[in-house]
């Protein structure tokens, strides 16, 4: 498998995970563990997991949860006038949040990588115009976190 494959499948389990963790409010280990034991790789309802990169993930859904407060602000900042973050629903905003933690603590990955891989993250929950969303608000979160690039 190549890395851009397996990174792609952290990022898909990164937004899971940050799901299932608002839902149910599960305490980060035992996220961690719950998806490197039973979900990456794994077949489930007849569907296989890919295997996805573990500490790629590891990084994403711990970075995503302890630099949360300063995340949200990033997005809050960004959204449309009469928006907020409590506006989002549960999946949009594991999606953003996950995004905006890579572009702003992984530098190693190109910036349009980033983008790219969350709107397609968008594509497998949302329409076309949510998919827009997802790039308008990290493209503007990009800019401000790697304004160099």
């Amino acid at each position: 498998m190549t890395r851009s494959l397996s990174r792609s499948a952290a990022r898909l389990a990164a937004v899971q995970a940050l799901y299932q963790q608002e839902m149910e409010g599960t305490p980060t280990a035992r996220l961690l563990h719950e998806f490197h034991d039973h979900r990456l790789g794994a077949t489930i309802e007849g569907e296989t997991y890919a295997d996805a990169e573990i500490s790629f993930f590891d990084d994403l859904v711990e970075g995503a949860l302890a630099r949360r407060d300063e995340i949200d602000q990033l997005i809050t900042e960004r959204l449309a006038e009469g928006w907020s973050l409590e506006r989002l629903d549960k999946p949009m905003k594991a999606i953003l949040r996950v995004g905006a933690y890579e572009l702003i603590a992984r530098p190693d990955v190109p910036m349009a990588s980033v983008i790219s891989e969350y709107v397609d993250v968008a594509d497998a929950f949302y329409d076309q115009r949510e998919k827009g969303f997802v790039n308008g608000l990290l493209d503007a979160i990009a800019k401000a976190a790697r304004p160099a690039a």
